[in-house]
């Protein structure tokens, strides 16, 4: 293994944002290992361990978190809307609920979490699971990091790059210019960079990455909250 190479656990691989992840953490020499449901073993990518397992029940897979020191945790409904709040609960909430205890559980040192943007004029349901899940990892005493997107743009996810210059314009009036920014849009290749960046660069406590962070790709500036 390499130095400083993590033993990484993730869970959501096979989506949007964890294939690209998962071939981003292997190419920067860490390990990795994914927890999929039986038949979407060959849907990561190659020198990807599989971990066979419900990610909405932990006892599936929490006995084989180890020796894992890292947990990544991107399990979540696709295309989120303001009509899936019943599947934000079901999914998102019971996902990340039964992730956080298995890992705390299991010694991880460092938990990285993807969140929302917040708050935000819409998407309350959502929002309100990921406060739910962002206030468990801090009663866990486990270290974290938060990322709190609100859109990340990339293929299939394009549409909002029309919304570019009125987000331009908002972030440039002082009325509005701080939620323009909390709420701003963030590239896939910027959200990549700051989600390997967060694993290879573990924290102690819990640090929140908002948008600012994100599209910056450093932890320099980030909230930072001491373990309650």
């Amino acid at each position: 293994m390499k130095e400083n190479s993590r033993n990484i656990f993730v869970t959501g691989g096979t989506g949007y944002l964890g294939r690209p992840l998962i071939q981003q953490l292997l190419a920067r020499g860490h390990t990795v290992r994914d927890l999929v449901r039986s038949g979407s073993e060959n849907k990561l990518p190659s020198g990807c361990e599989a971990i066979v397992g419900n990610a909405l029940d932990a006892n599936t897979y929490s006995g084989q978190i180890p020796p894992a020191d890292t947990f990544v945790q991107l399990v979540g409904v696709a295309h989120p809307s303001p009509a899936k709040a019943t599947e934000f609960r079901s999914i998102d909430l019971v996902s990340a609920s039964g992730a956080i205890k298995a890992a705390a559980e299991a010694g991880i040192n460092h938990f990285v979490y993807l969140s929302v943007a917040h708050p935000a004029p819409m998407m309350k349901a959502y929002i309100e699971v990921r406060e739910d899940c962002e206030s468990m990892i801090r009663d866990s005493g486990m270290n974290a990091t938060i990322l709190r997107p609100w859109y990340v743009l990339g293929p299939g996810h394009r549409w909002p790059y029309a919304l570019l210059p009125a987000y331009w314009l908002l972030e440039r009036l002082p009325s509005t210019r701080d939620g323009a920014r909390r709420l701003g849009l963030v590239t896939l290749e910027q959200m990549l960079r700051a989600l390997a960046g967060a694993v290879g660069d573990p924290c102690t406590g819990v640090r929140v990455l908002g948008v600012p962070e994100i599209r910056r790709c450093t932890f320099e500036g980030a909230a930072d909250t001491q373990r309650l």
